[in-house]
């Protein structure tokens, strides 16, 4: 029975571990329009509030992807190091204090790209499979 267990703790651990690595890339896009030089470390930043502006000093529209697509759990556990538990519990203290709005969740890649595309001010991440011409990438997960 021991043993059992421990095969079926495993098994379990390697699934999600093959899971989480055969997910896609992630790329965080910009409108095309936007010039600003974005790093990975000015993304976290904007991601977890404690930036609401470009360098330019325009101010940052963030947008995130909803809880369930598989992107959000790849760019926050990478970019973030923060699961998508850890992510809204430390959106919902700061909202609570009343430091911050958390990011505007957008329902699929698709939505994300639309929205990118037509707000110079906006920041967001899809997969990379579905990247267009029509966004510019700053970074990749």
């Amino acid at each position: 029975m021991k043993l059992l267990k421990k095969i079926c703790i495993l098994s379990f651990s390697m699934i999600s571990f093959i899971s989480f690595i055969s997910f896609a890339e992630v790329s965080v896009i910009v409108n095309k329009g936007n010039t600003d030089v974005i790093n990975t470390k000015l993304i976290k930043r904007i991601y977890l509030g404690k930036v609401k502006s470009f360098p330019s000093g325009t101010k940052v529209n963030v947008l995130t992807l909803k809880d369930d697509v598989s992107a959000t759990t790849v760019f926050r556990k990478s970019a973030l190091k923060k699961s998508n538990s850890q992510f809204q519990s430390y959106w919902s203290k700061l909202a609570f204090t009343g430091k911050g709005t958390p990011p505007k969740k957008m329902a699929n890649n698709d939505d994300m790209i639309n929205a990118i595309k037509s707000d110079v001010t906006a920041i967001g991440f899809v997969d990379s499979a579905v990247v267009t011409t029509d966004v510019k990438v700053v970074a990749r997960y």
